[in-house]
């Protein structure tokens, strides 16, 4: 079956299935609600804080908004691992064996999609955050860095995940995944390269550089982009035997 098949036959489904689920629908708005409350209460925490406590947040705004790289491939990513793990359980996936969409199609399609919506939100969003501004090419290149931080996170939740219980779980723990950027961030320096071992630091890592108009941002995209394929190999791995059980 061709992949505009795929999508077309598979698509009102995904829509139906996170229509009915109200913590999906939220979940799917997340990024852009985000973007708003950074864009409205980032410079009313930074007044208040000089008010009250004289401490000037302003410097940080760029680790702050960074972290709109990880949000919004994260959340569509908990998305899609959650529609995994439901057709995982009802025995769908195994089902498509026997039909004319082959597993590996399916799959293609299910990790592909929240590449593709991650990096579109990624041109939206972080304009919309409006505290820093990039190109769209900058904004381009951020999105693909980032993006395949959604399929990662969906296969992680189905190779570890017995059901949503334990994905909620799980995504909580992987939580200190996405706080490593912010240790490195602090580190600076030579240092903070130990982090590039967690897919979780080059996103960040490209902003930053960006941000900062330094060169060196297509090596640091082609090197976060290997590591995160790499997890997603080995993660693949793992999901395709606990399928096949």
């Amino acid at each position: 079956m061709k992949s505009t098949a795929v999508f077309k036959a598979l698509g009102p489904v995904d829509l139906r299935n996170v229509g009915r689920d109200e913590m999906l629908r939220w979940m799917v708005l997340l990024p852009v609600l985000l973007a708003l409350l950074i864009r409205f209460g980032w410079p009313f925490a930074v007044a208040q804080l000089q008010t009250k406590f004289q401490f000037d947040l302003s410097p940080y705004a760029v680790m702050a908004m960074s972290y709109l790289t990880l949000g919004t491939p994260a959340i569509f990513g908990m998305v899609i691992g959650f529609l995994l793990l439901d057709e995982r359980d009802e025995g769908s996936l195994i089902a498509l064996q026997v039909t004319p969409l082959s597993l590996n199609n399916y799959l293609v399609y299910r990790l592909g999609l929240p590449v593709i919506i991650t990096i579109v939100l990624m041109l939206i969003t972080l304009p919309l955050a409006g505290i820093t501004s990039f190109s769209v090419w900058e904004l381009l290149l951020l999105g693909v860095v980032a993006a395949p931080l959604a399929p990662l996170l969906a296969i992680f939740l189905g190779a570890f995940a017995s059901n949503k219980v334990q994905g909620f779980a799980l995504t909580k723990a992987s939580g200190t995944l996405f706080v490593a950027p912010l240790a490195a961030y602090f580190i600076g320096g030579q240092w903070q390269w130990l982090f590039g071992l967690l897919p979780t630091f080059w996103p960040p890592k490209l902003y930053w550089l960006l941000s900062a108009g330094e060169s060196g941002a297509i090596g640091v995209a082609l090197v976060g982009l290997a590591v995160q394929l790499i997890w997603i190999y080995l993660l693949g791995r793992r999901f395709n035997k606990v399928l096949h059980r």
